[in-house]
């Protein structure tokens, strides 16, 4: 048999509760027991005291115990007028001496005939009065063998009854201030009596009977309960098999606001950007599949020409293959700076560096091209040290490429504005440019791979379509955000944020 998760949990709960009610009725018997043989132990405890008392008074009387070594009959005497009379509540009253033995026997007599005169005839003898059974052939009345284990010892230590040193307790006879002997009872071990018996019996058998009765609710119980929690673990199984097949739009149902909860949240969020990556992924390989064939078409058609005879090699066509090798090759790398990054390859070397000299050095090497375009370059700055932790190559890339996108898709005549200023921990750089600008729904999109806002910025003009995904990887890996919004110069705000670096920091 599969031992599935539902049953080792219901196996373990009722494994826990067995040993639980287990032991807490073990326990519970034990207790029981000992604490009835403690509470008869009280209660000869306070008949010692008694027959401590009865005994004081039997000494006043005779002087001494001798009597009792000889004889055991006194002692059974004292002992059934002991269990004969109720146990006071709140004290031990003194029991009246016991009466001897002889005046006993004489009470028992039945009185003497009346003197006969002579001549008159003696009246019958009173019936004698039937004693009952011989007390040699009484039931026992002992049921805690307490006669048994009692030892009396007189004033000089000499055990008249039982041994001297018995273990147990020990009771003083005192007659006033003078000790006169002492009492030992051995402790009882165990019940003997069969009324004691059967009611610790009954009380055991009850609990034993109760803890078996809890066992078989607890069984049932962890069965329901190993089905209630496993039961959305169920759903997730055929969720995740959904998932594993392909299917990554399957959801699974929130059941439970527990950890369980979280996991099939947690599951349909992961479910929800693999079929979002899935869905990218399948539009970006036609996207390069697209982009791969244009340059390759183009090349394709000017070979065929050429061969052909339709146009002549002439510095002009092989300028134009050139062209179109150099975007298929552009496209290619991109492709593989994402790929790096996707696999988390893409490595940089981070140092402590000034933003504003490398800005300086971007921007007076992009001038010439910013003129050629008929655009005019305005930047703002600042004066003070710019530090950053960054990768100065990963950077320049960066910039080259903001750079290169506001060259190409800026109408002549336009202009481009590079600011930067601290705000906070962070340093912010602003690039922006005149018209034409995007849709004010698609600035969020720029920087998913292979997207294109409109006609007015398509690869007719030269780019990839893969430059700002790019810039994303990297300002990201620099601890860093990303962002476009629309520019009040009519085109598109590009912001890059940056950790700033306190120069007490170096």
């Amino acid at each position: 048999m599969r031992l599935t998760i539902a049953r080792k949990l219901a196996l373990a709960i009722t494994a826990i509760v067995i040993i639980s009610i287990g032991t807490l009725a073990w326990v519970t018997s034990q207790n029981l027991k000992s604490g009835f043989i403690a509470y008869l132990s009280d209660l000869e405890k306070q008949d010692l005291v008694r027959l401590s008392n009865m005994l004081a008074e039997d000494y006043r009387q005779y002087g001494n115990f001798d009597r009792f070594q000889t004889d055991r009959r006194p002692m059974r005497d004292l002992l059934d007028q002991l269990r004969s009379k109720p146990r006071p509540e709140n004290e031990d009253p003194q029991s009246p001496p016991p009466r001897r033995r002889q005046a006993v026997e004489d009470d028992d007599r039945p009185p003497p005939p009346p003197p006969v005169r002579s001549g008159e005839t003696p009246p019958p003898a009173p019936p004698t009065r039937d004693t009952g059974t011989p007390p040699e052939q009484r039931p026992p009345v002992d049921p805690m063998r307490f006669g048994q284990r009692l030892s009396l010892i007189d004033k000089n230590g000499h055990a008249l009854i039982g041994p001297a040193d018995a273990p147990g307790s020990v009771q003083a006879i005192m007659l006033g201030p003078e000790k006169v002997g002492s009492l030992r009872l051995a402790p009882l071990r165990q019940l003997s009596n069969a009324s004691a018996i059967d009611f610790v019996s009954v009380q055991i058998r009850h609990t034993l009977l109760l803890a078996g009765a809890l066992i078989l609710v607890a069984v049932g119980f962890s069965l329901w309960l190993a089905r209630h929690l496993l039961r959305p673990l169920k759903s997730l199984h055929a969720v995740t098999a959904r998932i594993s097949k392909g299917q990554f739009q399957a959801r699974a149902d929130i059941i439970s606001q527990d950890e369980l909860g979280d996991l099939a949240q947690d599951i349909n969020i992961m479910a929800q950007n693999l079929e979002r990556n899935e869905a990218q992924r399948s539009r970006m390989l036609a996207d390069i599949s697209h982009e791969l064939r244009t340059p390759l078409t183009v090349i394709q058609g000017e070979i065929e020409a050429l061969i052909d005879g339709i146009r002549n090699i002439s510095p002009a066509a092989l300028e134009s293959l050139h062209a179109e090798v150099r975007h298929l090759n552009k496209l290619v790398d991109d492709i593989r700076q994402l790929t790096l990054a996707d696999a988390g390859d893409l490595h940089y070397q981070f140092q402590a560096m000034d933003l504003r000299p490398l800005l300086q050095d971007m921007l007076q090497r992009f001038a010439l091209r910013i003129e050629q375009a008929g655009l005019r370059l305005e930047s703002h700055l600042g004066e003070m040290p710019a530090w950053v932790n960054a990768d100065g190559g990963r950077l320049t890339q960066v910039l080259g490429n903001l750079l290169e996108n506001s060259i190409r898709y800026t109408d002549s005549g336009g202009v481009i504005l590079c600011t930067l200023t601290r705000n906070a921990g962070m340093l912010e750089l602003r690039l922006e440019d005149s018209a034409p600008g995007v849709p004010d729904a698609s600035h969020a999109l720029l920087f998913d791979r292979l997207y294109r806002a409109d006609s007015a910025r398509s690869r007719a003009n030269g780019g990839s379509g893969l430059g700002l995904a790019i810039c994303k990887v990297i300002v990201e890996a620099h601890g860093g955000l990303i962002s476009a919004i629309p520019s009040a110069l009519g085109g598109v705000k590009i912001t890059v944020q940056l950790p700033y670096i306190s120069p007490r920091n170096l």
